[in-house]
């Protein structure tokens, strides 16, 4: 490894291995590895980035659970948000949320005080950063419909900006936001709810999720997004690749846009499988499905 201005900043562990740290559990390590628990501590840190001079390139880690890392790691720099990045605070009708606070943990709180709206977010397992990067949702709602705005840093140039709803062009599992930028924080509206009915509403949406999607499996959620109208895991299904096997990840029985992982797994089966999952619908339906999950480092064989 390398010894440079990143490996000296505080905090910057090398070659710290990330598949403890997402929702399939393999994966390789990331080159230098951070925990950021206050705004001054990740300006030094991407100040000693800059003067790497290597051009290293920066991943923020939430909840790793829409995450693939190359079984060969990131050649770069993973940042965790921490400390202040976790902290919720209502004023009034509105949330503040940390972009490292969990979106279960979010709907919970919410709840607990009587808010109510992002209730949808107890079957989310990501992060408050991730959320508004990918336009998160599900049971009929999405993060753009109660976001107020986002306190967004771009790592490039240093800027932060606060950048309401729409100008963060949110849609379906979209934002504008590229690559370089973090998420430090984001504001939502929330209706009064009677805390009661705020949790009947939640358990409505667990249980859903445990009926309906493979619990109890190492995954990483949806696997693609659902095209105009209709359902990723419906075209999957009718293409015949539902059981279809990569190594040791293979298509869920019981939701064909879940892939579930055994013990043999390596981030490569995943690739390998979404690339032949990919090409098989185009064949036969004409549908380029495009994946959710992110992959994260080099992968052998097509994108």
């Amino acid at each position: 490894m390398t010894v440079g201005a990143l490996t000296a900043a505080k905090g910057v562990r090398t070659d710290h291995p990330l598949s403890g740290m997402t929702t399939y559990k393999f994966g390789g390590a990331a080159a230098w590895y951070v925990e950021v628990e206050s705004m001054e501590h990740l300006d030094a840190v991407l100040v000693a980035r800059n003067e790497q001079g290597d051009g290293v390139p920066v991943f923020v880690l939430g909840r790793g659970s829409n995450v693939v890392v190359s079984d060969a790691g990131y050649p770069g720099l993973v940042i965790k948000l921490t400390g202040r990045f976790n902290q919720l605070e209502l004023n009034g009708s509105i949330v503040s949320a940390g972009g490292g606070v969990s979106l279960p943990r979010l709907a919970r709180f919410c709840a607990n005080h009587g808010r109510g709206g992002l209730e949808f977010f107890v079957g989310i397992p990501g992060s408050v950063g991730g959320a508004v990067t990918m336009n998160a949702g599900g049971h009929g709602a999405d993060t753009a419909a109660w976001l107020i705005d986002a306190t967004v840093l771009d790592t490039e140039c240093g800027e932060t900006v606060v950048d309401d709803a729409a100008a963060l062009d949110l849609s379906y599992r979209h934002s504008r936001l590229g690559p370089s930028e973090i998420v430090l924080e984001a504001r939502f509206r929330t209706v009064d709810r009677d805390p009661a009915e705020a949790e009947d509403l939640m358990r409505e949406i667990t249980a859903w999720r445990r009926q309906h999607q493979p619990g109890g499996t190492f995954n990483a959620g949806s696997v693609f997004k659902n095209p105009p109208g209709d359902a990723a895991g419906r075209i999957i299904d009718d293409a015949g690749l539902k059981g279809r096997r990569c190594g040791g990840v293979s298509i869920s029985e019981h939701h064909a846009n879940f892939f579930v992982a055994d013990k043999s797994a390596t981030a490569q089966d995943v690739h390998d499988l979404v690339a032949e999952v990919r090409r098989t619908v185009l064949d036969k339906s004409g549908v380029d499905l495009q994946p959710e999950i992110r992959f994260i480092g080099d992968f052998g064989g097509a994108s």
